[in-house]
């Protein structure tokens, strides 16, 4: 019997690669095969000497192929890894099928809301890689539903307190600086909100979250609908168990020393 093979799809940024990196290695010493896609640039990038047996790369463009550079627009390269992305990575998929390399499953980390809908058009399941805490996924999803007025007209008031269902007190200081208009990553928001919606189209769906149980309990079940599974700290083994003292390094830095 083959064994499970994943496509895991990171959004090209180093905190989003490198704790997928972590989640590929655990992966890997389960039995199971993984492919890591993400930007020609960032693939570059990647440190591939300690790269264990059973993980292979696969790069698809983003339009920005020397990197994404200070003073270039956001908003086009956005709308660029959107579109060239879903056409490289789909004409990956399909190659890949031709050459009798299925996938099991596709997880995709956030900010690459298209991923999942390459993954429904080529018919292969599909889960969402959260590379950050419970809560604050908790507090993401009650923004979009029902609180977002209320932190928005109150984010600036440093005594501003706010209590969320299943989740502590929280202050001002304590909410994603995504929330403030004035935040030059503000662009995310609107990515995030889409990504909660085609996460509600689906029955109680699984989350992959970089937390752990003992760390997070109430956050991990503070929503009802979706499953939010825990399964970090996505950190190298020799500073997490030690199980291999080798696996120092997280994989990649995308900014030059």
């Amino acid at each position: 019997m083959a064994k499970p093979h994943i496509l895991l799809v990171t959004f090209p940024a180093q905190g989003h690669i490198n704790p997928a990196l972590q989640f590929a290695k655990r992966l890997i010493t389960n039995g199971v095969s993984v492919t890591y896609a993400t930007s020609k640039f960032a693939v570059r990038r990647i440190n591939t000497t300690s790269v264990p047996d059973g993980l292979s790369f696969a790069a698809f463009s983003d339009g920005y192929d020397d990197g994404f550079k200070p003073g270039d627009d956001i908003h086009h390269y956005m709308a660029e890894l959107k579109r060239l992305g879903s056409e490289t990575l789909s004409e990956f998929i399909v190659n890949s099928v031709n050459e009798g390399k299925k996938f099991t499953c596709i997880v995709y980390s956030i900010l690459l809301t298209w991923v999942g809908k390459v993954a429904a058009a080529a018919e292969i399941p599909s889960i969402l890689l959260w590379n950050q805490s419970a809560t604050l996924f908790d507090i993401y999803y009650y923004y979009f539903n029902g609180y977002g007025d209320f932190i928005r007209k109150n984010v600036h008031d440093p005594s501003f307190l706010v209590k969320l269902p299943g989740l502590p007190e929280l202050a001002s200081h304590d909410l994603p600086s995504f929330f403030i208009p004035s935040n030059q990553y503000k662009f995310s928001l609107p990515l995030l909100e889409e990504q909660m919606e085609i996460l509600d189209e689906q029955t109680k769906p699984k989350v992959l979250v970089n937390t752990f149980d003992a760390l997070e309990p109430e956050a991990l079940k503070a929503i009802d609908k979706y499953n939010l599974v825990g399964i970090g700290p996505l950190i190298p083994s020799a500073f997490l168990d030690g199980k291999d003292l080798s696996d120092t390094s997280f994989g990649v830095r995308l900014v030059p020393k």
